[in-house]
């Protein structure tokens, strides 16, 4: 199955933007790892900050008060999600600029810091962007990111997708893992590979509870770009029954009367020098 750079780029794009304002909603659901993320980031008053595949700007906001006097750019390729982060927007540091992270329209040296929460796995060729990522962030600088952890450790996301998989036909074109990036060491060697140094990867458990299948399924259509532009083109009995049947992937992940899909997730900090 061959993959087509161009049209996933459009997928995600299309994706984020139709789910910017819900993704935006169900960000307490992702707050625990929102903190974990922010505080390996080590952000000061003052710094200048890019947060890369921002969507609708959840990270980019929180940031933004971490660095009083400095400045946060939110960027990403989707144009309508950065739309609905600004009418979110209440700091006055935070800016929304929309760029490909494969060619940054940045200078070089310009950030003290680089974000890019659970984005890196989506970036087609990933090497270029995190070169780009190395060139505008100053000598010294913080380049920090999140992906998910291996597809057995991740249910959050590969629940829903092993249903999707187990009852729709297989897509006609092939897509980006989540996971391509679930292992530590595939992490690191890719941070290595761009110039970054002294790069430490730790995992992260982000726990989401939720009250039925139903709900665990509408959480990941609010949550997933690419996915959700598909899913936006099923008959609405199709997505209901995927709601439903979602039950048999979640069943390990019962508690008491509801479902909690513990799912790892990789946190890494690099050094530019």
């Amino acid at each position: 199955m061959s993959f087509d750079p161009v049209r996933h780029k459009r997928e995600e794009r299309a994706g984020y933007n139709l789910i910017a304002a819900r993704y935006a909603e169900g960000a307490a659901l992702r707050a625990d790892l929102n903190a974990a993320f922010l505080a390996a980031a080590d952000l000061r008053p003052g710094q200048r900050v890019l947060d890369l595949a921002s969507g609708p700007g959840v990270l980019a906001g929180l940031a933004a008060a971490a660095v009083c006097g400095g400045l946060v750019v939110a960027s990403d390729i989707a144009e309508g999600a950065l739309q609905e982060g600004r009418r979110r927007a209440v700091a006055d540091n935070l800016a929304f600029a929309a760029a490909d992270a494969e060619r940054l329209t940045f200078a070089d040296a310009a950030f003290d810091r680089v974000l890019c929460g659970l984005g890196l796995m989506f970036f087609p060729e990933a090497g270029r962007s995190l070169a780009e990522m190395r060139r505008v962030l100053r000598p010294g600088g913080l380049a920090v990111f999140s992906v998910w952890g291996e597809e057995v450790r991740a249910p959050l996301v590969s629940c829903a997708l092993q249903c999707i998989r187990r009852i729709l036909p297989p897509p006609k074109a092939g897509r980006l893992s989540p996971f391509r990036f679930g292992q530590p060491q595939q992490l690191q060697q890719a941070l290595e590979a761009a110039g970054f140094v002294d790069i430490e990867v730790r995992a992260h458990t982000l726990s989401c509870a939720f009250d039925s299948p139903q709900a665990y399924w509408q959480a990941f259509r609010d949550m997933a770009g690419g996915a959700a532009a598909g899913l936006s083109r099923l008959p609405e009995e199709t997505l209901a029954r995927l709601g439903s049947e979602v039950a048999r992937e979640l069943a390990p992940w019962r508690q008491d009367s509801g479902y909690v899909p513990e799912s790892e997730v990789l946190i890494a900090v690099a050094c530019r020098v």
